[in-house]
């Protein structure tokens, strides 16, 4: 028990240090930033973004301006509302503010290190850039593989079609997903992943949908730091488990096929 109570209290005193570090840097707010509604200690702004947080954004900007700084936590956000200052950010300075601040589950399986949308500008992103323009998205490539394209719709279609001769309901979302990972899959491997109605399939899709499920929830992670490491909600253990699933099921059915 003496234990229990000596770890309660380290925990305690860990979590007030911390608490007590992030309110000391959320007092100091630079000069250089653009306006924003004033920040709580240790949430920020948490608060204003309420349950619609893009309607919450609309009226904030409509108070400070199509430019404006929120603080999630201790994080600082910069929120643009403008199609003119959105073109600025996306295109014409799109070189100097392409190098993002990852969500805490997305470096889940090192994705943060390893994928193309979320490394850095660096050699590393050129060369996998280079790679998906010549070997993926070239017009070359792309032509090649319209059969491919041409050949699963056709399979849509005809099971479609196949259904309302017998008056059998067509679960839409389930064809479609069928569709698209079986055309990425012959991109790739030359080989159908899943079949109609099959476990595989429920299995695969399942996943798929926890993945994203988990990487669109709200993460204590993302907002204070300091979690990163104990990840409370488990977030980012469930997706490291959800997508070596993934790839076990993948090479098991590209080896096999």
């Amino acid at each position: 028990m003496d234990f229990l109570s000596s770890i309660i209290c380290i925990c305690l005193i860990w979590i007030l240090i911390q608490t007590f570090h992030i309110i000391s840097r959320s007092k100091a707010i630079p000069k250089n930033l653009p306006p924003g509604p004033k920040p709580f200690p240790v949430i920020g702004n948490l608060l204003d973004l309420g349950d619609k947080p893009h309607k919450s954004l609309a009226n904030l900007a409509n108070v400070h301006g199509p430019i404006m700084r929120l603080k999630l936590g201790p994080v600082t956000t910069i929120v643009i509302s403008s199609a003119t200052l959105a073109k600025e950010v996306l295109q014409t300075h799109d070189q100097l503010l392409s190098n993002r601040w990852v969500p805490d589950t997305f470096c889940a399986c090192k994705h943060n290190e390893l994928s193309l949308p979320l490394i850095p500008v660096s050699t590393r992103w050129r060369n996998l850039r280079k790679i998906c323009m010549e070997q993926l998205f070239s017009n070359k490539i792309l032509d090649a593989n319209q059969d491919i394209r041409h050949k699963k719709v056709e399979e849509l279609l005809a099971e479609t079609h196949q259904s309302s001769l017998i008056n059998e309901a067509v679960n839409i979302g389930r064809a479609a997903f069928k569709m698209t990972i079986n055309t990425l899959s012959n991109t790739i491997f030359s080989v159908d992943m899943i079949d109609s109605d099959s476990d595989q399939a429920r299995e695969l899709k399942e996943l798929i949908w926890n993945v994203m499920k988990d990487a669109g929830k709200q993460n204590l992670a993302d907002y204070f730091p300091v979690f990163k490491k104990l990840d409370p909600q488990d977030i980012r253990q469930r997706v490291v488990v959800n997508f070596s699933k993934m790839l076990d099921l993948s090479v098991e059915k590209s080896v096999w096929a």
